[in-house]
């Protein structure tokens, strides 16, 4: 019986050097590699070795790449077949993809190309067991986001209002991929040429917001040594990206306001105006119009920066996503890590697709990464652990939630009322995970499944302070 050989690649070329080149930059990623010089050759390694993957040289004495590409599917149908071309080959090359080539590679090679192209090629031959191949993305937003219904209407919507000069508010969970969809209307507008400015409006303190903003003169407050410009002038002629703009201080909202109607700043400091020509995108985690009617942000902004809207449907809301990305992000990983983790087991894929994800895509990444770094050919369920995040708290460890009196519900719509004990019982369940966390917001933000940036907003917001929080003068974090 013939020996079949793991992750072996065969290279069919003439020119002999060219080969054993390939050879040692494939045989470094720990690919077993088989030579052949030409495809009679090749043909015969094929029956006895059955490789995964071949590269072929498109111009060969006796038979050409084309003729063994139509030999080579008589022996094995499945095999990928990447061609080897120099540059005039190119158009042909093309040709060859048209009638099942996976690739081609052109000379001079890249050798971090000829890594990605062989491994594409290898995940290509393998079935997964918990999922079928999927289709290759060729749209790059699907490529990112994945080939459901839902992610199609936010590539139409980015497509309807790029070209446009609106303002744009991007709705969407955490991880869900809110500067992917700004950057995308960024390159597909007319101010693709500009910059693109982005600033987490959740990450930096209110002190400095608005000097990150605005700028500063030299001498505007302590510490200000020099002159600054800030990210409404850096953006000048392209875009500026808002994220997290629900956590700006309504001081800082109203400064916004009127640069955005006036298309002129001051410098905090500053007495010269400053035109500013920008297209202003803002994304949020958080309903801004329910933000509105509680008084925390104002309804002027938003109606400006809500001239059109797109939202981003959670990971949860479209699980047709969740095979194409977690195949995705295990090639890349593959990849960087030099490993060729084959699939996911049906109990994996079943678990993943079983999973509300509330970290969303950034999550499925993160959990892929993990999995792949500890797995061998196929990704266990056990290796995701995904099951002990997925568990709600016990009963016994949820905090109460205090009841409401008469007083303070008489007379208020249904809203107010649910929206003032929902806050009690936020900041009654941060509370408790921060204690139970040792004042570790960090710690406390993967238990509760949300980024710090997020947590800490929420501990400033509701004033909590947990004993322990501090060690030795600093934020444990």
């Amino acid at each position: 019986m013939a020996e079949v050989l793991p992750n072996s690649v065969l290279i069919a070329d003439d020119e002999e050097e060219i080969a054993q080149a390939l050879g040692r930059v494939l045989s470094r990623k720990g690919l077993t590699t088989l030579l052949a010089k030409g495809g009679r050759e090749a043909l015969d390694l094929i029956g006895a070795a059955h490789p995964d993957v071949m590269l072929v040289d498109f111009r060969m004495p006796e038979m050409d790449g084309m003729e063994l590409m139509r030999k080579s599917r008589e022996l094995d149908p499945e095999l990928p077949v990447i061609l080897i071309t120099a540059f005039a080959d190119v158009r042909g090359a093309v040709e060859a993809i048209r009638a099942g080539a996976h690739d081609y590679l052109s000379k001079p090679f890249d050798h971090r190309e000829v890594i990605r192209v062989v491994l594409s090629a290898l995940h290509s031959r393998r079935v997964k067991p918990g999922w079928k191949k999927l289709p290759v993305a060729t749209d790059p937003l699907r490529e990112i986001f994945g080939p459901s219904e839902a992610i199609s209407k936010v590539i139409a919507a980015i497509q309807q209002v790029a070209k446009l000069n609106f303002s744009v508010l991007i709705a969407g969970e955490t991880g869900s991929g809110k500067e992917v969809v700004a950057q995308a209307i960024h390159r597909a507008s007319s101010r693709s040429a500009g910059p693109f400015v982005a600033i987490d409006c959740g990450a930096i303190p209110e002190a400095l917001l608005e000097s990150e903003l605005f700028g500063h003169e030299r001498g505007a407050f302590t510490g200000a040594d020099q002159q600054k410009a800030g990210k409404l002038e850096a953006a000048r002629g392209g875009t500026l990206f808002l994220d997290e703009i629900s956590n700006m201080a309504l001081a800082s909202q109203a400064k916004l306001l009127r640069v955005l109607q006036e298309r002129t700043l001051h410098r905090l400091g500053g007495t010269k105006s400053i035109e500013v020509d920008i297209r202003v995108l803002a994304a949020g985690n958080r309903d801004i119009e329910d933000l509105c009617g509680q008084g925390t942000f104002r309804g002027d902004l938003y109606f400006r920066l809500n001239d059109f809207a797109i939202r981003i449907p959670p990971l949860r809301q479209r699980k047709a996503d969740i095979p194409f990305l977690a195949n995705r992000f295990m090639d890349i990983t593959n990849l960087e890590l030099g490993k060729f983790v084959k699939g996911f087991s049906r109990a994996a894929a079943g678990a993943m697709l079983d999973y509300d994800w509330p970290g969303n895509v950034r999550q499925l990444r993160s959990v892929v990464r993990r999995a792949v770094l500890t797995g061998e050919e196929i990704v266990t369920e056990e290796q995701l652990a995904l099951k002990k995040a997925n568990a709600p708290l016990p009963d016994h460890q949820l905090p109460a939630c205090s009841e409401v009196s008469s007083a303070e519900w008489d007379g208020l719509p249904l809203r107010e009322i649910v929206r003032r004990n929902l806050a009690v019982l936020e900041r009654q369940v941060i509370a408790h995970v921060l204690r139970s966390a040792g004042g570790n917001k960090a710690k406390a933000a993967r238990l509760l499944q949300v980024d710090y940036k997020t947590l800490h907003s929420k501990v400033k917001e509701y004033g909590i302070q947990i004993e322990g929080e501090k060690l030795n003068g600093q934020e444990t974090h």
